[in-house]
């Protein structure tokens, strides 16, 4: 039997072609992930580990010491710094100061990705006179004084910024501009991922980021027989309160560890697009091993009348099954090194990731052929079951064993249960919050989706009945291919639904994107009544000068900075909002459920959104006690209650009542209303006004809309992307099962051409029975994608986009249905070809 089982696989070589491509395609898309990730974290662990070589203890501000999200101030002052030099077994101390600072190319465009882009100190040591050994010169001098600047060189090279060149940058609003007198060469690891790193002097450095005479890091370098435990320990003696020393291993192996957990959503991410592409896989397996059962059913009759057991043709086909998959397995890891490559070359040549070899685990190779083994083993499992329960007799008098009326009902009534609870699932889900509805959706979609696919050969008939009218348009081409599309429900519903699949996921995601989007627009409009909004290009805070500035202008005519500070309220850590209560109702447009913003601007009343009112149990004039970072207590009155959004909510008071208060005043944006409304002159106008500043982001709510497509469209081609690998597995399926189907109505092709039917008449069944069934396919991927899209629309509303609106981009759709038909008629060229190309006499000759 093992024998026959291998003589089997070398004789139906092309037969398995397309199975073993769509086993490879997956296994491909799994071994590029667990490469490609492998590749980046390695890079990025090595980089950390260079980064810190120089580290051996880090004295820092303790991270659980202040709540999340709350200006501190640094503890860690010139006095820390100078005793920690004088530690027994320090062989140097440097003081670290850095921040946010963005760059303006020659062209006056930000360099790169705003959160890449840093500022940070040269430590020239206590007297200014010294060297920092973190970034030893490549060109020039380091910065000594107020007005310059050293460039990393990598943003150098970006640039074509030379020593002696002025560059426009700014920190946190205003435009600065630097002299550049030196370039620098550095191991930071931001710096080998694409970012920049501009470098200033130790006392503007720390005016910038922090405040003179302060740090927000120390690091230490131990002497020579001196270990990183043991100069900790001795660290730990000259704390000040707040602070704590690590040692560089540890913080090389936490970054290493953040580099991982950011890594592990990537590679959950594009394995799931592999697993969907491995489950459209399943189909076209089984679809190809129940054929090649079917085709060799008098074989297998012929080996149980000769003693073989029902386990032995079992074993036999799975034989074939395992051989199959072991092979594609080794070619689809081989191609998914070459993918990883690639992805690294594309990756490295846009600088994004620091350089590094390919890194291929045992762990991947084992994975990747298991998952071609155990993938194609699994899906012809039920094949060869089915072959061994025929009767050897039955099998000897009939090419085909039809499914008995039974197991049609037992499936149909399966697929009935399995698709009901699945509906009930995703409805209970779309009722639930946010958190609480995503299981039973998730858990009700899969159900669904299962059982459509087992219903889909009870669906078959009447949806392919519908094209009738339409397929007899063809005459006797399209009456034939409507029947041969019906004659197998089976096969049919295996081919459809390959596609059904990944046109499902693309049409639920385009639905959902729509739907966001327009929700975005409906609370931009509804929420701001401001013509502008002023912000840093990677959100981070803003200087109150910027705002002093566009006030100066004369086509702006309201202005209100947004400033968060962090607060106890009635006991409870809460964030007030400062705003201009005198401006703040013209540049808004929330809807008040009682009171306003009357009497606002006097410092002793807030607004506060409904479902924090509720929460509460505040009413209009509650009387609220309020005590600040500071220790200064008040008590506010509430004077409005307002419908929050994700854009503005929460507790909103006048800014006399909170800057104050405030340690370091900054705002996270600025409203702004213009004299002639939004346009071309007065965007330019306040652009001007802000000096051409690169680092600052000044938008309408057009360019707030625009930016979130932009993002969402960004993001929805990437899913694209993933996702066609599932449709080319179901192409390749659809070829797979016509090309088969061809060969096993050989005799009755021929029987056709003898009676009259032209080879152009062949070619064209053969084209529309794979356009009814692609189309097929994507009819019932589109309804149950919108189905779906509708269900997570519903769950997104419920979790705080009270503005969602459920969109259905026709033009989207007609194209995702124009896919289907395209990939009708593609997949039908070559089996169409070859049918009309067969030899009458001898197609009518074969058994």
């Amino acid at each position: 039997m093992l024998r026959t089982a291998l003589r089997n696989v070398l004789a139906h070589k092309a037969r398995l072609l397309m199975t073993m491509l769509a086993v490879l395609l997956g296994v491909a898309f799994v071994s590029g992930t667990l490469v490609f990730t492998s590749t980046i974290s390695e890079a990025f662990h090595k980089s950390s580990e260079k980064g810190y070589s120089d580290v051996d203890v880090s004295i820092r501000q303790d991270s659980g010491d202040a709540p999340e999200g709350r200006d501190t101030v640094s503890p860690l002052s010139q006095r820390t710094l100078d005793g920690a030099a004088r530690l027994p077994g320090t062989e140097s101390a440097t003081g670290v100061v850095s921040g946010f600072a963005a760059l303006s190319d020659k062209d006056g465009k930000l360099v790169g990705e705003g959160f890449s882009s840093q500022g940070a100190n040269y430590y020239a040591g206590g007297n200014g006179k010294g060297t920092d050994a973190r970034y030893p010169m490549k060109e020039g001098v380091a910065p000594r004084e107020r007005g310059e600047i050293a460039l990393d060189a990598k943003t150098a090279e970006r640039t074509g910024y030379k020593v002696g060149d002025t560059a426009r940058m700014s920190v946190n609003g205003p435009v600065r501009e630097e002299k550049i007198t030196g370039i620098f060469r550095t191991d930071d690891g931001n710096v080998a991922a694409g970012g920049t790193l501009v470098l200033f002097d130790n006392a503007t450095a720390q005016r910038l980021f922090a405040k003179p005479g302060e740090y927000t890091e120390i690091q230490l370098k131990a002497e020579p027989g001196v270990s990183q435990a043991a100069l900790k320990e001795r660290a730990e003696k000259i704390l000040p309160e707040g602070a704590e020393a690590v040692t560089g291993k540890q913080l090389a192996d936490d970054e290493s560890r953040m580099i991982e957990d950011s890594m592990s959503g990537m590679k959950t991410s594009l394995l799931a697009f592999a697993g969907i592409a491995l489950f459209v896989g399943i189909f076209i397996i089984a679809n190809t091993f129940t054929m090649l059962v079917a085709q060799r059913t008098k074989e297998l009759a012929l080996l149980r009348a000769v003693g073989a057991g029902r386990r032995q043709v079992t074993r036999s086909v799975l034989i074939e099954a395992l051989v199959v998959g072991a092979v594609a397995g080794l070619a689809g890891m081989a191609a998914g090194v070459g993918i990883a490559a690639g992805l690294r070359t594309l990756v490295g040549s846009m600088g994004s990731m620091p350089d590094g070899p390919l890194v291929i685990e045992p762990s991947s190779v084992v994975i990747s052929l298991l998952v071609g083994v155990v993938i194609t083993v699994l899906a012809a499992w039920l094949p060869a079951r089915r072959a061994a329960k025929i009767p050897p007799v039955a099998a000897m008098g009939a090419l085909h064993a039809p499914a008995s009326t039974r197991s049609l009902v037992v499936r149909n009534t399966i697929g009935a249960l399995l698709s009901a609870a699945g509906v009930v699932l995703v409805l209970m889900g779309t009722k639930m919050d946010g958190d609480s509805g995503k299981a039973p959706m998730g858990l009700g979609a899969a159900l669904l989706l299962v059982g459509v696919f087992v219903l889909t050969p009870l669906l078959s008939r009447p949806l392919i009945a519908a094209a009738a009218p339409v397929l007899r348009l063809f005459n006797v081409s399209g009456k034939l291919a409507r029947q041969n599309a019906v004659r197998n429900p089976r096969r049919t519903a295996a081919t459809a639904s390959a596609l059904m699949v990944g046109l499902t996921l693309i049409t639920g995601l385009t639905v959902i994107a729509s739907g966001v989007q327009k929700g975005i627009d409906k609370m931009a409009s509804a929420s701001i009544k401001a013509d502008y909004t002023i912000s840093m290009a990677n959100y981070t805070p803003l200087s109150p000068a910027v705002e002093k500035k566009l006030a100066q202008s004369d086509q702006v005519t309201a202005t209100s900075p947004l400033r968060n500070a962090a607060a106890e309220v009635d006991g409870d850590t809460e964030y007030l909002t400062g705003v201009n209560g005198a401006s703040i109702g013209k540049l808004t447009a929330l809807e008040f459920t009682a009171g306003g913003w009357q009497g606002l601007d006097d410092g002793k009343r807030i607004v506060v959104d409904d479902t924090t009112a509720k929460a509460k149990g505040w009413k209009l004039g509650s009387s609220v006690q309020v005590a600040y970072d500071d220790g200064a207590k008040e008590r506010l009155t509430v004077g409005g209650l307002y419908k929050g959004n994700e854009m503005i909510k929460g507790i909103l008071v006048d800014n006399k009542a909170v800057t104050p208060h405030m340690d370091k005043v900054a705002d996270m944006q600025v409203l702004a209303k213009t004299k002639d409304g939004a346009g071309a002159e007065a965007k330019d106008a306040l652009t001007k006004q802000l000096g051409d500043n690169p680092a600052i982001l000044v938008q309408d709510k057009k360019d707030i809309s625009e930016g979130v497509s932009q993002m969402i469209s960004i993001l929805l081609n990437m899913l694209y992307g993933l996702l066609a690998m599932a449709v080319i597995v179901a192409v390749l399926g659809v070829i797979n099962t016509l090309a088969m189907s061809v060969f096993e109505r050989g005799q009755e092709i021929g029987m056709l051409r003898a009676i009259g039917l032209d080879r152009r008449g062949v070619k064209r069944m053969v084209r529309l029975e794979s356009l009814v069934i692609s189309l097929f396919g994507g009819v019932l991927g589109i309804g149950l994608g919108i189905f779906f899209g509708w269900a997570a629309g519903e769950l997104i509303a419920g979790s705080g986009l009270d503005t969602y609106t459920l969109v259905l981009p026709w033009g989207r759709l007609g194209v995702f249905l124009a896919l289907a038909a395209l990939v009708g008629v593609l997949a039908a060229l070559w089996p169409a070809r070859r049918a009309a190309r067969l030899n009458m006499l001898a197609a009518i000759k074969t058994e």
